[in-house]
């Protein structure tokens, strides 16, 4: 059986903190390599520092490491992408190239880059948002998303290139701080009510929006990555579904833990980015093809992200 080597740039982020380990447990800890601008926070694995806009410098550390897959998680989101709206095109999409020609040149095994539900935009239906909707996106993080499913089915097409892709909704983790996105309130609502605090909200009470949690989001990712090539039939980005709330939904179940808790509203610019997306997600396609099922509702999800955020503000007390 061939050894894989993986690269994993953008490590340090939401979904690149929870990924490595899992990625460890399964290939070796000396076979996964962590890259980011800075250094990550807590050592204990692999890591390399790296600016992905410089495509020498990825080409060495793929060819000096051996890399045989890569993870490429490093974007500018959604809501911190309008601040900046050029150098957030300029980022995700010089990156996003620099990966598929260094995997096309060295012929890497496998590419996963991650989609997002602000890939699509007015024109897609709101709910039960289907896989051949329309993608008309209203930030340039989600135009970014769009060019980035099309180029990949292009090096895919032209180049035979193994590239995976979902498209996913709002994730919720406790193993690292938000990072910039519209759904990010879902984050930080835990973590201000597990220190005793009430939540001040930037999106309206009754925004309905699609999110999943971080431990079905990891097992989505390395359940498509590892499926048979034949099963993987699309080749933009599958459709990926775990739970729909709204903030209110949200405070309510988090009362059921901490009865005084509240949420005051005081919706913001980033209102009009979430009002854009889907309220859900017709995900039926990864389902039929790689056996895609989520496993955390709403109740499960607030339970664990309770208890882990409660113990992880204990150790640090």
């Amino acid at each position: 059986m061939k050894q894989e080597t993986v690269l994993i740039i953008g490590a340090n982020g939401q979904i690149g903190t929870a990924l490595l380990p899992e990625l460890q447990h399964r290939f070796g800890a000396d076979q996964v390599i962590g890259a980011d601008l800075r250094k990550p926070a807590a050592e204990g694995h692999r890591f390399l520092q790296l600016d992905a806009t410089r495509a020498d410098d990825l080409a060495d550390i793929v060819q000096t490491h051996g890399i045989t897959q890569i993870y490429h998680l490093a974007a500018v989101l959604s809501a911190k992408g309008e601040t900046d709206p050029i150098a957030t095109w300029n980022l995700n999409m010089q990156t996003l190239l620099n990966v598929l020609e260094v995997a096309r040149t060295f012929s890497l095994d496998k590419v996963f880059v991650p989609s997002s539900i602000a890939a699509f935009g007015d024109q897609a239906p709101k709910y039960e948002t289907p896989q051949t909707a329309s993608l008309d996106p209203a930030t340039v993080y989600g135009i970014s998303k769009v060019a980035a499913e099309n180029w990949q089915l292009y090096y895919h097409k032209r180049y035979g290139l193994d590239i995976r892709s979902l498209r996913y909704p709002g994730v919720i983790s406790y193993q690292s701080m938000p990072g910039g996105g519209t759904t990010d309130y879902a984050v930080a609502i835990f973590h201000e009510a597990v220190k005793g605090n009430n939540f001040e909200c930037f999106l309206d009470k009754d925004t309905l929006l699609p999110m999943i949690y971080m431990d079905d989001a990891i097992r989505a990712t390395l359940e498509l990555m590892e499926a048979p090539a034949d099963r993987i039939r699309v080749r933009t980005s599958y459709n990926l579904a775990g739970m729909s709330f709204t903030p209110a939904q949200l405070t309510t179940e988090i009362q059921q833990y901490f009865p005084a808790f509240t949420t005051e509203y005081k919706p913001d610019f980033r209102q009009q980015i979430a009002d854009s997306w889907p309220k859900s997600i017709d995900d039926s396609i990864a389902r039929r093809d790689w056996g895609w099922q989520p496993a955390f509702d709403l109740p499960r999800m607030t339970r664990e992200m309770i208890h882990q955020l409660t113990a992880l503000y204990q150790q640090t007390a």
